[in-house]
């Protein structure tokens, strides 16, 4: 790990994440917990018969940042169930180290059934009684015993370091630091607009981060990857004002408008009403094609916001030009 000087904010002081940052995080947790453990949940409901799980011991298990040797007993989609002498959990398959990621379903099931009956060197990474919800990674337990600590002080604001991505969603991408895992939300992956993280990042990918921010109580870091470059934000408002008329390239078509990208890589909106207002109808998906040249004209820049308005220029304001 290392630190550098860099672009954290536009004010130049260390980087925050953008408003409602955190919100979003907590709003897409249900999405996390149901996507890395309900069905640990469910099969610790129907198998009670396996003996139930001593909570005291998970816990101080998870604040010694012990490795423990469990048992697979089973499996599903998502990863493998195991279980030893009072605690039973799930390994999402992103933490899995001998598993293929660029495999089709049926392959990975075939895999993952080659797991029971093994038993697994894991840290236990999430425990949560109020959930029943015990999530384990042999992935986490590479970086050895009491490392965890030790990596949550070395984590500072603004740090540049590199890591592993453990998950992508559509609300960002997960990546594995050495032995605990930070998100970077999908509003800190690009300066630009990103619809699917997935079609940008694959498991097992090493990527560079920056660390936004970090808090050992909760578990969350936050990191972001698009601050590791300058804000074209910048560049954008030095070189052009309202009223400017500019080639841009159509990038996506939605109900609501176009959007279309600057030299500057900034996208901005055509809206309907502008569409329109200039071919008397508004079916876009007619009108315009991705990679198409327009010519068009800046109506207004919120840099703060990242919000660029863009309308079609007419020819009398083209002769003008």
């Amino acid at each position: 790990m290392r630190e550098k000087s860099g672009p954290y904010s536009n004010s130049g002081m260390n980087p925050e994440p953008d408003e409602g940052w955190w919100a979003s995080v907590l709003a897409d947790e249900d999405a996390i917990i149901s996507e890395k453990a309900d069905a640990n949940l469910r099969n610790n409901q129907s198998n009670s018969s396996a003996g139930s799980t001593n909570w005291e011991n998970v816990k101080s298990i998870f604040l010694r940042d012990e490795v423990i040797v469990l048992d697979v007993y089973g499996y599903n989609r998502g990863g493998l169930l195991v279980r030893g002498e009072g605690i039973q959990g799930f390994v999402p398959v992103s933490h899995l180290l001998d598993l293929p990621t660029d495999t089709d379903e049926d392959e990975r099931q075939e895999q993952l059934a080659k797991y029971e009956g093994r038993s697994l060197s894991l840290k236990v990474i999430e425990c949560e009684p109020a959930s029943e919800r015990v999530v384990l990674s042999e992935r986490a337990a590479q970086a050895g015993e009491g490392k965890r600590k030790q990596l949550f002080e070395s984590l500072k604001t603004g740090l540049h370091t590199t890591g592993l991505v453990t998950n992508v969603t559509d609300f960002g991408v997960f990546v594995d630091l050495g032995g605990v895992e930070g998100l970077v939300h999908v509003s800190e992956l690009s300066w630009g607009r990103v619809e699917q993280p997935a079609a940008l990042f694959v498991i097992g990918q090493p990527v560079e981060v920056m660390v936004l921010q970090v808090n050992e109580s909760t578990a969350r870091i936050a990191l972001s990857i698009k601050r590791l470059t300058e804000n074209p934000w910048d560049a954008l408002q030095e070189n052009h004002k309202k009223g400017d008329i500019v080639s841009a390239e159509v990038t996506a078509i939605q109900r609501f408008g176009v959007f279309a990208r600057l030299p500057e890589g900034i996208e901005g909106l055509i809206h309907i009403s502008s569409i329109s207002e200039y071919f008397g109808h508004s079916d876009a998906a007619k009108l315009f094609k991705q990679g198409q040249s327009v010519t068009v004209k800046i109506l207004h820049i919120d840099a703060e916001r990242r919000r660029l308005g863009l309308g079609l220029v007419s020819e009398d304001e083209r002769k003008l030009e």
